[in-house]
């Protein structure tokens, strides 16, 4: 949301008589609405499954616009010293079976901080999220047990905690709640100034996301990217690769009953996809690299105009 409102904002700047709506749902939302037609795009951080394309009443193109972080956002009153954790241990706390913050789990990796007995408050998704999903897919590819137990998708069942709606709404609990944990995206941690933990890579590393952290995950997914765009960049290889990162994608019917607003739309993203990556890194957000942009620009050829 923050990144489409801003350029929605800039692209009725450059043009006046254009007004685009969009509305902060969860991915989930976005995907229902666009299936049943009663918006003309949809927005998603989780590619649509094959059997949800099926069900659409005609080709969806995936677009990719910008990539993004998600993170483990906590509140620990009295603790000033920056927290570490592997996957393998944010799934433990997921699947309640690591319940307090001085558990050895956590002090082992976090020699230098004096961690309370306090009992970890897990925050999530409580509407169908991408963020859920980029968070989900992450912990079943670094634990079997979350995999087979909880899975990865945009709505899931969790074995403990609360839910709020929306990236706010996981914000502001964790804000108001103390030894809480939960996952947002990047930009809603620095906005809200909430403390945000490092995350072990694939390579070992200690990474605290950061713009930088997301192009390198990024990195060899533009190499492999498929035609259809639907990729999964959570886990990437690399000594500087942010394990936690997600594109963030656009969808749009291949051949829309409206075609002055296809027309409208496919401007938008020919602008969004150059001009508008500028404004990706000051919302927290990594611009996308030029191959997967040169890519994008052939695909919208394939949405009908006339």
């Amino acid at each position: 949301y923050p990144i489409y409102s801003k350029w929605f904002a800039e692209y009725n700047r450059l043009h006046p008589n254009v007004r685009i709506n969009y509305q902060s749902q969860g991915s989930g939302a976005g995907i229902r609405q666009l299936t049943s037609r009663t918006v003309f795009f949809g927005a998603s951080d989780q590619p649509m499954k094959d059997e949800q394309l099926k069900a659409a009443p005609g080709p969806i193109l995936h677009l990719p616009t910008v990539l993004g972080a998600v993170v483990p956002v906590y509140n620990l009153p009295g603790v000033s010293g920056e927290l570490k954790f592997t996957g393998p241990l944010l799934a433990d706390i997921v699947l309640g079976k690591v319940t307090k913050w001085n558990d050895p789990a956590i002090v082992k990796l976090n020699p230098d901080v004096t961690l309370p007995g306090t009992a970890i408050t897990f925050v999530h998704r409580s509407d169908g999220s991408g963020t859920t999903f980029v968070w989900a897919d992450y912990l079943s590819k670094v634990s079997p047990e979350f995999k087979e137990k909880v899975g990865a998708d945009s709505s899931l069942k969790w074995p403990v905690g609360i839910g709020g709606k929306g990236n706010e709404g996981v914000a502001g609990m964790v804000s108001q709640t103390p030894g809480s944990l939960g996952y947002v995206e990047l930009i809603y941690a620095l906005q809200n100034k909430i403390a945000f933990a490092a995350v072990q890579n694939a390579s070992g590393s200690f990474v605290k996301a950061s713009i930088e952290g997301v192009t390198a995950a990024a990195a060899g997914a533009a190499a492999a990217m498929p035609a259809d765009f639907r990729v999964s960049i959570t886990d990437a290889p690399g000594e500087t690769a942010y394990p936690i990162a997600s594109f963030t994608w656009i969808l749009l019917y291949e051949n829309p009953d409206d075609k002055a607003q296809a027309r409208v739309m496919v401007d938008f993203m020919k602008w969004a996809l150059t001009d508008g990556q500028a404004h990706a890194r000051e919302l927290g957000y990594a611009p996308l690299p030029k191959e997967v942009v040169d890519m994008e620009m052939k695909a919208l050829e394939r949405v009908r105009l006339q």
